[in-house]
């Protein structure tokens, strides 16, 4: 088992319209806005920027991402990512009779020293860090979408 590799998933049922959804999903640059552990979100172009982001653990980690899907018709937006974390991140919107389903998928390594050399204790908090800020951003989306 390679310790610094991690897949997640994340599944949000969210009160609002699928375009609603994927609009909000789509624009990166407002992340911070409604999602508190990402702290920045800074464009490079228009197919990508860096991203800093913190949860509940005491460091940051900083991603360069770029855009590799953004199909409305399909409802998937993926970015590849490299930084402290090198993989990719996809949300799958779909529809639900009273609302709307985001997937989140994610597969990276962890490149961040410190992170590997803490990777075989550090693995469920680092899980568990992941875990809170999936949360968080559920929240606040859902947040979101009710003020719009």
């Amino acid at each position: 088992m390679d310790w610094c590799h991690y897949r997640f998933r994340s599944v949000w049922d969210l009160p609002a319209a699928p375009a609603d959804v994927f609009a909000a999903l789509e624009q990166a640059e407002d992340y911070p806005l409604w999602w508190p552990q990402v702290r920045e979100v800074n464009p490079v172009d228009e197919r990508s920027g860096v991203v800093r982001f913190r949860s509940f653990l005491p460091y940051d980690l900083v991603v360069t991402a770029r855009e590799r899907r953004n199909d409305p018709v399909a409802g998937v937006l993926e970015i590849a990512m490299t930084g402290d974390l090198d993989g990719w991140a996809r949300w799958t919107v779909t529809a639900l009779p009273a609302g709307t389903r985001a997937r989140y998928d994610q597969e990276v390594d962890v490149r961040r020293p410190l992170m590997r050399s803490l990777a075989v204790p550090g693995r469920p908090l680092f899980r568990l860090n992941h875990a809170l800020m999936m949360r968080a951003g559920r929240r606040g989306l859902t947040a979101r979408l009710a003020a719009v």
